[in-house]
């Protein structure tokens, strides 16, 4: 059973049934995958099949955020990277994609100060060039006060795509090697992988990937490189803590040998 479990959020959850340690089942304190990853997926199919918009889902699917958020920090996973919206996603309805870009400021605007209670610090990896002043803000505000957090690392993936993470690496440092900064002979799996976004970040121990769907939609691709991958067709707002706690359970099952025996 678990021993190490979230600070301010537990005490808010006590009372609660759905978040009781059976909920959590046999995880132990010993395997507890250190960096979860997961592709949100299935918000429009979930709104659809419930004849909503598919705004809807998206708003609901924030409301999982949150959800799973205090789920990982209760059995302590140290980082969490949601895939909120990927480089591809600028092809969907301009009006799905505005509600989009407004989704990370109302969800900081309603949950920062609980966030910053539970010690969670914020982080965002993508290209911000494009995204919307208010967006930028938005995330901007999150990061600079949660700063000196030191509890569960909340990473967004907001406008990212792992080909253009990777080619941007490359560029960097081929400017360095032709500069004469940087001799090529010396760029190694190391040097290459903290040239990326995530670059501060430890690989993902484990990819969640919900709504059935079985690909990782360009999606950390150099980091995922020896990550266990578990999917479920339950759609992302319906993506309960027993979901996620089984998903725990599975990795803990699970034997990592990274090509060894």
């Amino acid at each position: 059973m678990v021993n190490r479990i979230g600070g301010g959020w537990l005490r808010r959850l006590q009372g609660d049934k759905s978040q009781s340690n059976e909920a959590i089942g046999e995880i132990t304190t010993e395997n507890v995958p250190q960096h979860v990853a997961i592709i949100m997926d299935g918000n429009g199919r979930w709104a659809k099949a419930r004849g909503l918009p598919r705004i809807a889902g998206h708003h609901s699917g924030m409301k999982t955020v949150k959800r799973i958020t205090k789920a990982a920090d209760r059995i302590g996973v140290r980082y969490l990277t949601m895939y909120a919206f990927s480089t591809e996603n600028w092809k969907r309805p301009k009006a799905e994609v505005e509600f989009l870009m407004k989704l990370p400021q109302e969800f900081l605007s309603i949950e920062l100060d609980e966030l910053i209670e539970n010690n969670v610090q914020v982080k965002m990896m993508g290209i911000r060039d494009l995204l919307p002043d208010y967006t930028v803000s938005a995330i901007e505000e999150a990061v600079r006060k949660t700063e000196n957090n030191t509890g569960l690392v909340l990473n967004f993936a907001l406008n990212y795509g792992s080909r253009m993470e990777m080619v941007e690496a490359a560029r960097k440092l081929a400017r360095s090697a032709a500069s004469g900064e940087l001799d090529p002979e010396a760029i190694d799996e190391r040097m290459f992988g903290s040239s990326l976004l995530s670059g501060n970040l430890p690989d993902p121990d484990l990819l969640i990937r919900t709504s059935g769907e079985l690909r990782l939609s360009n999606f950390m691709l150099w980091q995922l490189a020896y990550s266990e991958f578990w999917f479920t067709d339950v759609y992302w707002p319906e993506f309960s803590e027993e979901h996620f706690y089984e998903a725990i359970r599975e990795y803990q099952r699970r034997a990592r040998r990274y090509g060894g025996l």
